[in-house]
């Protein structure tokens, strides 16, 4: 048994737009400076906890907590209004399911919360697509390797038959810290040489490179 594990937001959807209005939209009603898109977009795939102690590093832990809190609300109540959900990249969904046809186990692991991750799989119809789901609820923000390491221990394999597919430095460490192969994606929010720099073993151009690579990965090894 093989596994791959996924990041969510910049690797399977993108979501840069939406996170990114809503998190200036929390600044605002708390009557804060708003940061810049750059930096918002920079922080994408940390746990909210993480992104507020970078974007309002002044607010301490009552006011990171306040900050959450409000991003949350907000962020809820813009996913209920919105007419479309965020856009799966180029290929993924065929792409999920032809790995899925060809035996690999599928996993997620992301900086969202269990409710964030499981609509956006419900509105793409890939609800049973993943079988080990690793939200930010249970555990430390990445870089820290727990939830690789909780995805592997769920279906019972390990390291050397893990690959972790990212589009951020964060997701790069994590999975070197889990002892797993960092695989990077050129579609998201962190440039090759940031993704490179921080492990990736190869950066992936296109979804439909991953099962061919993901093949000759575990030939070769």
């Amino acid at each position: 048994m093989r596994l791959i594990v996924f990041d969510c937001d910049g690797t399977l959807v993108d979501s840069q737009h939406a996170i990114v209005a809503t998190m200036t939209a929390a600044f605002a009603e708390l009557d804060l400076p708003q940061p810049r898109a750059d930096a918002i977009r920079a922080l994408i795939g940390l746990s909210l906890e993480e992104t507020a102690r970078h974007l309002w590093p002044q607010g301490g832990a009552a006011g990171g907590a306040r900050l959450v809190a409000t991003y949350r609300r907000l962020f809820f109540e813009q996913r209920t209004a919105a007419a479309t959900p965020d856009p799966l990249f180029p290929h993924t969904h065929a792409t999920l399911r032809a790995l899925e046809a060809l035996g690999y186990l599928l996993g997620v692991a992301t900086g969202k919360s269990r409710r964030g991750l499981d609509a956006v799989l419900a509105s793409h119809n890939l609800q049973d697509c993943f079988l080990t789901r690793q939200t930010a609820d249970g555990h430390p923000g990445k870089p820290h390797p727990g939830m690789l390491l909780q995805a592997m221990a769920e279906v019972g394999v390990t390291a050397d038959d893990t690959l972790m597919l990212g589009d951020t430095s964060f997701d790069m460490a994590m999975a070197v810290n889990a002892g797993v192969t960092p695989i990077g994606v050129a579609w998201g929010y962190h440039d090759v040489d940031t993704l490179q720099d921080a492990g990736a073993r190869v950066i992936l151009n296109d979804f439909r490179e991953l099962p061919a690579f993901v093949s000759g990965h575990w030939t070769v090894s």
